[in-house]
């Protein structure tokens, strides 16, 4: 008798437990839809392209080359972009960019400027190297990636400095491998580049090209137009970091 009042009172202790504390819900692929639709709605989810900035941001750099000083009592000079690949301040950059230059200076990403020289270049890609005198302290190196599972329509940023106005980010698809131009500025023929629609203007050459994960695919070099007003109309070129980083003598991965 004891015994079946003891395992009665248990039953309804257990009974009086499971009424209070119900076991949980199997979720339905409805409920994990209805959550995500509640986030989209109510919390702000960035973009790509400023995730990809944000990442790449502390890397791209203002290049400045001056000089010589010409017949109008003018001095000359250009403006461009480039990328620390070294947190020691070795940057890639376009040669156009430094080329005939008397001083370089690079302008970092805190602010700070520093003096820079050319210490390598290949003409046949349009690139330089360039090793500025002074280090910010905390400079962070750009990560690199292999070109070789880039694809067309793959998203790309392009950071850098258009017509000296930035840093400037843009965004767009990769819309050919393999391409070949010929720069205005170096009047070389450039080859294996890649062709993308993320607008770039004078200024933005030397910048990198990088993925939605703001790593590094290529370095800006230049534009194809039709016309002589230099400006974009959706046709840009850039060096894969397999040869931009040869260049600087760097194993890019």
């Amino acid at each position: 008798m004891l015994v079946a009042v003891g395992v009665l009172f248990g039953l309804l202790l257990l009974a009086t437990y499971v009424f209070i504390n119900p076991p949980p819900r199997r979720l339905t692929q409805e409920d994990i839809d209805a959550a995500v639709l509640h986030t989209l709605e109510n919390k702000a989810v960035p973009s790509t392209a400023a995730k990809a900035y944000r990442v790449i941001r502390p890397s791209v750099v203002r290049v400045r080359g001056t000089g010589p000083v010409g017949e109008d009592g003018e001095e000359g000079g250009s403006v461009g972009s480039g990328v620390v690949i070294v947190d020691q301040g070795v940057i890639l950059t376009n040669l156009h960019v430094v080329a005939g230059a008397e001083r370089v200076r690079v302008t970092f990403a805190d602010g700070q400027e520093s003096e820079a020289r050319v210490v390598a270049a290949r003409p046949e890609m349009d690139l330089a190297v360039l090793r500025t005198a002074t280090v910010p302290g905390g400079l962070v190196a750009a990560a690199l990636r292999s070109t070789a599972d880039l694809h067309p329509g793959d998203q790309v940023i392009a950071v850098g400095f258009p017509f000296g106005i930035g840093p400037s980010v843009s965004a767009g698809v990769v819309s050919g491998l393999g391409r070949e131009f010929r720069s205005p500025e170096g009047k070389r023929l450039l080859t294996n580049l890649i062709q993308f629609d993320a607008a770039a203007n004078p200024g933005s050459s030397g910048g990198p090209l990088v993925t939605a994960e703001g790593e590094v695919v290529g370095i800006v070099t230049g534009v194809l137009n039709p016309t002589e007003q230099g400006f974009f109309v959706g046709i840009g070129f850039a060096v894969p970091i397999e040869s931009a980083a040869a260049a600087a003598g760097v194993p890019p991965f």
